[in-house]
C-alpha cells in the first residue's frame, strides 16, 4: 500500500545487478580461462604426449560454452547498467518486506520486497532475491534508478 492506502498496479520489472569496470574485467578474465582451458589441454596433451586427451577434450566440450556464455552475460549485463545511468530516473525503494530463503541447500540469501517510486513514474511494488546484508531492514529507503520504458530497475545498496 502507498501513503494514501491504494495499492500500485503490478508491473512486470527486472532488478539489474551493478556490474562496474572492475567486476567486468573480473569476470571477463574469468570468462576467458574458461573458454583458454579446455583447447590448451588436448593442445598440451598432443605436444608432450601426457594422457591428458579425454580430460581436455571433455574440458573443452563443457568449459568453451560455459565460458562463452559468462562472457555473454557480462557483456548483456553491462551493456544494461550503462543504458540505467544514460535514461534512468532516480527513484526510492523501500523495503516492504524480507524474507529468508533456501535453494536445496545451495544458496540461501534474502528475498526483499520492494517499493519503488520516483517522480514521473508509477509505483510498483517488486522483489529482489540477494545475499544477507546488514543494512537491509524493513522501512529502510535505498537510492535506486529505473528505466520504465525497459522495464528494468537497480538498486544502490
Amino acid at each position: 500500500m502507498t501513503d494514501d492506502g491504494v495499492r500500485p498496479e503490478p508491473v512486470r520489472m527486472a532488478v539489474i545487478d551493478q556490474v562496474g569496470p572492475w567486476d567486468a574485467a573480473f569476470l571477463y578474465a574469468v570468462s576467458a580461462v574458461m573458454v583458454l582451458c579446455g583447447p590448451v589441454m588436448p593442445g598440451f596433451a598432443v605436444f608432450t604426449g601426457a594422457d591428458l586427451m579425454v580430460m581436455g577434450v571433455v574440458f573443452t566440450v563443457v568449459l568453451v560454452p560455459v565460458g562463452l556464455g559468462f562472457w555473454g552475460n557480462t557483456a548483456v549485463s553491462r551493456e544494461e547498467s550503462r543504458r540505467l545511468d544514460a535514461v534512468g530516473v532516480p527513484a526510492v525503494a523501500e523495503i516492504t518486506d524480507l524474507t529468508d530463503f533456501d535453494r536445496d541447500g545451495e544458496s540461501s540469501g534474502v528475498e526483499v520486497g520492494l517499493r519503488v517510486s520516483g517522480p514521473g513514474l508509477r509505483t510498483f511494488e517488486a522483489t529482489w532475491r540477494r545475499t544477507h546484508h546488514p543494512g537491509l531492514r524493513v522501512g529502510r529507503r535505498l537510492g535506486a534508478v529505473v528505466d520504465a520504458s525497459g522495464g528494468r530497475f537497480r538498486v544502490e545498496l
